[in-house]
């Protein structure tokens, strides 16, 4: 029963698609870095004092056999003076082509999110993965393979039935990822990631990422982001899903 809700939200979602965005750092397989920086906030006041304030960062080298890539986030929100987004992250992956159709992957990740109770999360992953299609006007990819994450809680929850200050397990890594160039000044991308935990058997993670960008100059984009993530079991008191909505504007240096 507790995947239902899960599968509506993300159908939701998925249909929501072209409002619904990120921003994208330019991909050319030259070997050269490339970089993206976008900035959102929001505030009020009067009968609601509020404020948001979104920042993230991205980088990209691309050869024709390989790919790195690199994103780094800062979520904050307050509102009558009370913090309701607080959130840090930073991740990064590496592909490497070993035939046309086939290559393998390492990724890491780092995250903080106060208000969900976690102090640090540490995670690291690798295994192999399938271009469905690429070309000049996006990709589509499949992947699969093993991780390890660690969790530390700012304070110590029931988890897997029992009251820890910390949990790790190993886990499943199942992704697939696509960008999509709509028009000469559109893009869109997706990536939708479930982490089925192999220690605790029926729990499991997942994490949705929609995107689409609007080129304003060759260099100006206006953005806008959908992330949401589900855990089955968050620990005591908090809720299984996360939604974020964020719009603002990002700059590329290509």
């Amino acid at each position: 029963m507790a995947r239902r809700p899960l599968i509506a939200t993300l159908t939701s979602a998925a249909l929501l698609a072209p409002a619904l965005t990120q921003a994208q750092v330019t991909l050319k397989p030259d070997g050269q870095w490339r970089y993206l920086l976008s900035a959102g906030a929001n505030f009020s006041s009067g009968n609601n004092d509020a404020a948001t304030l979104n920042l993230a960062a991205e980088g990209a080298r691309q050869t024709s056999m390989d790919k790195w890539t690199w994103d780094a986030k800062a979520d904050r929100a307050r509102s009558n003076g009370v913090d309701t987004v607080e959130r840090y992250g930073l991740r990064t992956q590496y592909n490497r082509d070993f035939s046309i159709d086939w290559f393998g992957f390492g990724s890491g990740e780092l995250m903080r999110d106060r208000l969900a109770n976690i102090s640090g999360r540490y995670s690291l992953a690798t295994g192999v993965g399938r271009h469905i299609w690429s070309d000049a006007s996006g990709f589509f990819d499949i992947s699969g393979g093993l991780g390890y994450s660690y969790d530390r809680y700012i304070t110590p929850t029931v988890i897997a039935d029992e009251l820890r200050g910390a949990y790790g397990r190993l886990e499943l890594v199942l992704s697939e990822e696509s960008s999509h160039k709509l028009t000469d000044t559109t893009s869109f991308r997706q990536k939708f990631s479930v982490f089925p935990d192999l220690r605790d058997s029926g729990k499991f993670r997942a994490v949705l990422d929609l995107g689409l960008t609007v080129a304003m100059t060759q260099r100006v984009n206006l953005t806008a982001g959908l992330n949401h993530r589900y855990d089955s079991d968050p620990g005591t008191n908090l809720k299984k899903a996360d939604t974020m909505f964020v719009t603002g504007v990002s700059m590329r240096f290509d």
